[in-house]
């Protein structure tokens, strides 16, 4: 495992830290200069294996072990028991990643849709799928034409099985845009 020392001076958003063997995201953080008293960098880590996040407090300019984290575009090619099978498509290696890892983004993963796979030490972290997506809306109960005025929203469900809230105007056969962050519905696309 390589280990590389940072300062918490140079910390950025998605940067990897090694904690007490854990690996942990930097999700904000914040350089506090208080009128009395040394500098200091409240952050927001959240553990990359468990999802879990926490306040962490350094003391300015502290020495923090950073992880060496591999991002790689990956093609999704299909799921194998509780595993979703990956693609380098440079080397064609293929890699298997547990469900537990993938997470929230199988709801919003389609065969052959290139996602970006962190590894460390070859060990997959997370998998990272673009802001947005375009999925088919394979059912929904009928739409109410003209009825945009309520704001209301109706259950949907996506090609790869997820459910969302639609507007009710939306059909069964739509394809949508969806945020892969929250799942919220973006918008029709044509």
């Amino acid at each position: 495992m390589t280990h590389l020392l940072a300062s918490t001076n140079d910390l950025k958003n998605g940067m990897v830290l090694n904690i007490g063997n854990q690996l942990w995201s930097v999700v904000e953080f914040q350089h506090v200069k208080p009128g009395k008293g040394p500098a200091f960098v409240r952050t927001k880590l959240k553990a990359v294996l468990s999802g879990k996040v926490v306040d962490k407090t350094f003391n300015a300019g502290t020495k923090v072990d950073t992880a060496n984290v591999d991002k790689r575009t990956m093609q999704y090619l299909y799921k194998d028991g509780d595993d979703f099978v990956f693609m380098d498509g440079d080397t064609y290696d293929q890699l298997h990643v547990s469900a537990a890892v993938v997470g929230d983004a199988a709801q919003y993963m389609l065969e052959n849709q290139d996602v970006m796979v962190a590894t460390h030490d070859d060990a997959p972290l997370y998998v990272e799928l673009p802001a947005s997506v375009t999925l088919e809306i394979t059912y929904t109960e009928p739409g109410l034409q003209g009825d945009r005025s309520t704001g209301g929203t109706k259950p949907a469900t996506l090609e790869t099985g997820a459910e969302i809230a639609v507007p009710l105007f939306i059909e069964q056969g739509t394809k949508i845009k969806v945020d892969t962050r929250d799942g919220s519905y973006l918008g029709r696309v044509n």
